[in-house]
């Protein structure tokens, strides 16, 4: 028996709109499938739901991958693409397998020889990037940074000074709870000339990118606590 495909499929950043963020074959794609590995079961129903309001959610199979799941259940996520079902793969938010857990599903499926199928959507770090005006020839992302401060000003001082070095843009994140936290860190702790990028809110009508030296964040930071965002450390082109 062939076995079946998992399809990577992206889900929006938040809000309400998909018809103008998720293309149309991946949204064709999503409703055809009846399986499905997700990160947050309500959030990946609600998506389907968006898409189609008669998705027959009842008849479909979710297994649960975050976190707190233990890896050895994840051979069982994959049973129904070795009996030749395809599945789709849901991040809570943006692109699975990109700063997700779901990078542990396909790590296991090549091993199984079970072919993959990543779909185009929005992906934060990308959007990001392409909004700073930094370099995207070369630049690392590292995901959420230490939550203990000064493990995470040493963190974003490395940042500075390796962007200083080589020009090289740094991106990270944190939850948006700690944003102000480290949007404090980095205006007191950095040099005034350097340039750094917040990008909150994306894809939604709220969507505001601004890069600008850390002299000027202080003149004009405004409130993250309640809105995803991406920070990033750079250079001007």
């Amino acid at each position: 028996m062939k076995n079946g495909k998992i399809y990577m499929i992206p889900s929006t950043l938040g809000g309400e709109s998909i018809d103008d963020i998720i293309p149309v074959d991946v949204k064709n794609k999503a409703i055809s499938l009846r399986c499905f590995i997700v990160e947050n079961i309500k959030s990946a129903r609600r998506f389907l739901r968006k898409i189609d309001r008669d998705f027959p959610i009842d008849d479909c199979q979710f297994f649960i991958l975050n976190r707190r799941t233990n890896p050895a259940e994840l051979y069982g996520f994959i049973q129904p693409a070795l009996k030749g079902e395809d599945i789709g793969l849901m991040s809570d938010a943006g692109c699975p397998g990109v700063a997700d857990p779901g990078a542990s599903i396909v790590n296991l499926a090549h091993t199984k020889n079970i072919n993959i199928h990543p779909m185009v959507g929005p992906s934060s770090i990308l959007l990001a990037l392409m909004g700073s005006g930094f370099s995207g020839q070369q630049f690392h992302f590292h995901g959420y940074l230490p939550k203990e401060r000064r493990s995470r000003i040493n963190s974003l001082k490395r940042f500075e000074a390796d962007t200083r070095k080589s020009g090289i843009t740094h991106l990270f994140m944190d939850t948006p709870f700690r944003n102000m936290n480290v949007l404090d860190d980095l205006l007191n702790e950095l040099a005034d000339p350097t340039m750094l990028c917040i990008a909150s809110n994306l894809t939604l009508a709220s969507q505001d990118i601004r890069s600008k030296n850390v002299k000027d964040w202080r003149e004009s930071a405004y409130d993250l606590s309640k809105k995803p965002a991406i920070f990033a450390i750079g250079t001007s082109e």
